[in-house]
């Protein structure tokens, strides 16, 4: 036979599109041309791909070889199509069975001698791989990482041999199997660790049950990175579909993630937007996109460069960025949790008149400009963390450790889920008016809140959605007047 068709996948954001490799032999000069948008990586894989067959005991065909890369218009980057390429070369040359690819696809890089080394982006393959009913043969060191699909069957090898072998079945691949013990829902930190501070515990509290951001403000050393750090901990567990979905994206990124866990990412103020957002010409996950279903903490949020922070203006609302490029237009997800961290003032100590300030007032009030109202508008939850006092920190008395918050916030959580199939933070404002019900009271408060505070209409509804979690966390249906007042207290201080 002198032609030779192997499917594979390509990636395009988390999405893995499949990729038809067409293989034709003929008559002619030996020549290999590669068709089909290949970019440099799959272009030098021609150089790979004849070295790894030669050092695989096989003959590299010398004749005129044409590789397609299906569908044309479809930008083709990276290593992973090494293995499909040669594989098509062996059996359009006839030197593997006319059949031996049927219902598999193959990724895979492949070193000189033919041993198979990682790709990234294994999960979303393994995911679309699954979704298209194939199995898949990919290198042994991606094989723990696509084998936490479940139900999906994975065939690992380490050498272009042996993938031979198995097609030509000779010596069969083991499929590979692992333990859901791999999930992982423990944390190195708890909140036990923090000592006092317990309207900002209440506060987290709160934006772990509702899923809203929140903002921390106070001098240098009160427990303001503590706190954050501890949200993690305390967050409901992602269910597999959820646990897939960021699994994907570490696996795109080429980075690590314990499966199971929740992300926190804590990028450094000199971050820039592309950073933040995603981006490159092959377009990559930003921080955002990593922090998906997970936090983001910003420390220091005044030292961002101003023009930084407003690309999370967007993504807060819509839960997802769009990268253009002049090719094509690519969609991260971005259901991230914000939760930022800034001190009153340049030097830090402007808070509640300590003497040790010796800031201006124009100084302070242009480090506090640095953070946009728009911004701010969209951060559900402000409080101050004061600095502790000499007895809090020499109690010896022990605070609610992450287990006991997080059993409150789940039983929070799984009543939104049961009453409108979606935490707080994501009701529109139709739903919020379906599910938030006020008593007399409580709507006479947001009445003169409004006037007094000047409430917008995002901030408006921002309040309601945090009530509304504040009455979830007191197993109450019914917002009443507590619930309000609380909640308007987490924005009465954001000017002040």
């Amino acid at each position: 036979m002198s032609f030779a068709k192997i499917y594979t996948r390509g990636l395009l954001g988390l999405h893995a599109p499949q990729i038809e490799v067409e293989v034709h032999v003929s008559q002619g000069l030996p020549s290999l041309t590669i068709v089909g948008l290949p970019e440099a990586a799959v272009r030098e894989s021609k150089d790979r791909v004849r070295s790894a067959i030669i050092n695989s005991g096989f003959q590299f065909p010398t004749k005129r070889l044409t590789i397609n890369l299906a569908p044309a218009d479809l930008p083709k980057d990276g290593s992973r199509l090494d293995l499909p390429i040669a594989l098509g070369i062996l059996i359009a040359s006839g030197q593997l069975p006319e059949h031996a690819g049927a219902g598999l696809e193959f990724i895979g890089e492949l070193a000189l001698d033919g041993h198979l080394r990682p790709v990234s982006g294994i999960l979303s393959i393994a995911i679309a791989c699954q979704q298209a009913g194939h199995r898949l043969i990919l290198p042994l060191q991606n094989a723990d990482e696509a084998a936490q699909l479940p139900d999906f069957k994975v065939f690992p090898a380490n050498h272009l041999k042996a993938v031979c072998e198995h097609l030509s079945q000779n010596v069969a691949i083991n499929v590979h199997s692992t333990s859901n013990s791999q999930i992982r829902h423990a944390y190195h930190f708890d909140l036990s660790d923090v000592k006092g501070q317990l309207r900002p515990r209440r506060a987290l509290e709160i934006a772990a049950a509702g899923g809203h951001s929140l903002l921390f403000r106070g001098p240098p050393g009160t427990g303001k990175t503590l706190l954050a750090s501890r949200l993690a901990s305390i967050l409901p567990p992602l269910n597999m579909e959820e646990n897939l979905e960021v699994a994907s994206i570490y696996s795109i990124a080429g980075s690590q993630h314990h499966f199971g866990q929740r992300p926190f990412r804590a990028p450094h103020h000199t971050a820039s937007a592309i950073a933040l957002v995603g981006g490159g010409s092959n377009p990559k996950p930003g921080e955002i996109t990593l922090a998906h279903l997970g936090v983001l903490f910003l420390d220091e949020l005044p030292e961002f460069d101003r023009k930084v922070l407003e690309v999370l203006r967007q993504p807060l609302e819509s839960k997802e960025i769009v990268i253009s490029r002049a090719s094509r237009q690519i969609t991260f997800p971005a259901n991230f949790q914000l939760i930022a961290a800034m001190n009153p003032c340049p030097c830090g100590h402007a808070f509640n008149q300590d003497s040790r300030c010796q800031c201006s007032a124009e100084s302070i009030k242009r480090y506090q400009n640095r953070i946009s109202g728009p911004l701010l508008d969209r951060i559900d939850l402000h409080i101050d963390v004061p600095p502790l006092a000499a007895h809090e920190l020499q109690s010896t008395q022990s605070a609610e450790n992450s287990t006991t918050v997080r059993e409150r916030v789940i039983t929070a959580y799984q009543q939104q889920m049961q009453r409108q199939q979606r935490p707080n933070m994501a009701l529109t404002p139709t739903q919020l008016e379906q599910h938030s019900i006020l008593d007399t009271t409580a709507q006479n408060i947001m009445q003169m809140a409004q006037q007094r505070m000047n409430l917008s209409a995002r901030a408006y509804h921002r309040v309601l959605r945090v009530a509304r979690t504040i009455a979830d966390l007191a197993q109450s249906e019914q917002i009443n007047a507590q619930h309000i007042s609380e909640a308007l207290s987490y924005r009465s201080n954001m000017n002040s």
